[in-house]
């Protein structure tokens, strides 16, 4: 029984990385794909006999490519492209020079940022490049301790505290690790100052050790004594709403809830 709910929880834990190709294949597109490959690999090699290209065919080298011709223009990843817009324009709006941030995209929001703005950034994990404009503290955001009370005038934590004391990324297991690190969000902001935080909503849960999914109004709660100045979300479908009531969102099954904060 051990055996059988181990290979059931691995098998549900990579199923998200093989449905892709799982879905092709029962589509019939992956022999599709290899074979459209090959053709492609013929005609390229004939053409070269006519043509004075430098870059001649060898089959060593060949990297193939199978699914990609069946893909979109472009990819929107899940919250994230709406989130980091989201956050990234509150950011530039506000005019601070120095802007915060624990655990979000080093790849999207903070890197939209450093284009107008210097990023102090906080993560329990190390960050080994040197990025101009990009300041790098390593530490656990639910005990910042070496962050004085009040001293931060923006702040950000997006898609991050979720995850915090489920032990995903080497961190404490600690069942109220994002209820300390809110805690912490909260010490750390001076009077006036912004936070911009985002976590998945809907009905609340757990799904251990990826993540939590909270209810909006426990949202809410948590931040208490703040103000909230604006929620947006990014919906079940991917799609971007703007300034609603967080209390419509409750039943929804895995949104992306917007919170900027400001503390009073």
């Amino acid at each position: 029984m051990k055996l059988q709910r181990f290979l059931l929880v691995n098998i549900h834990a990579l199923f998200p990385y093989l449905y892709p190709s799982l879905r092709l294949l029962f589509k019939g597109r992956y022999l599709k794909s290899i074979f459209a490959f090959y053709k492609d690999y013929l005609k390229y090699n004939n053409l070269l006999k006519s043509s004075d290209s430098p870059f001649k065919i060898n089959f060593l080298n060949t990297h193939p490519i199978y699914f990609d011709r069946y893909d979109e223009a472009g990819a929107i990843l899940q919250h994230y492209f709406h989130q980091d817009i989201w956050a990234a324009k509150k950011v530039l709006k506000s005019g601070v020079k120095t802007h915060h941030d624990i655990g979000s995209r080093l790849d999207g929001f903070i890197s939209h940022c450093l284009t107008f703005s210097k990023v102090i950034m906080l993560d329990i994990r190390p960050l080994n490049n040197i990025i101009p404009n990009l300041s790098f503290t390593q530490t656990d955001a639910t005990n910042m301790k070496n962050i004085k009370t009040g001293s931060i005038n923006s702040i950000s934590s997006l898609h991050a505290i979720e995850h915090f004391g489920l032990g995903r990324y080497g961190d404490p297991i600690d069942p109220l690790g994002y209820k300390k690190a809110i805690n912490e969000l909260k010490r750390v902001t001076k009077k006036g100052g912004s936070i911009y935080f985002s976590v998945p909503i809907g009905k609340q849960r757990l799904e251990f050790n990826n993540q939590r999914v909270f209810n909006p109004k426990y949202i809410l709660e948590l931040f208490s004594g703040m103000k909230l100045k604006e929620f947006s979300l990014v919906d079940d479908n991917n799609n971007f709403v703007e300034n609603v009531k967080p209390e419509k969102y409750v039943n929804v099954k895995y949104s992306c809830g917007l919170f900027h904060f400001q503390k009073i």
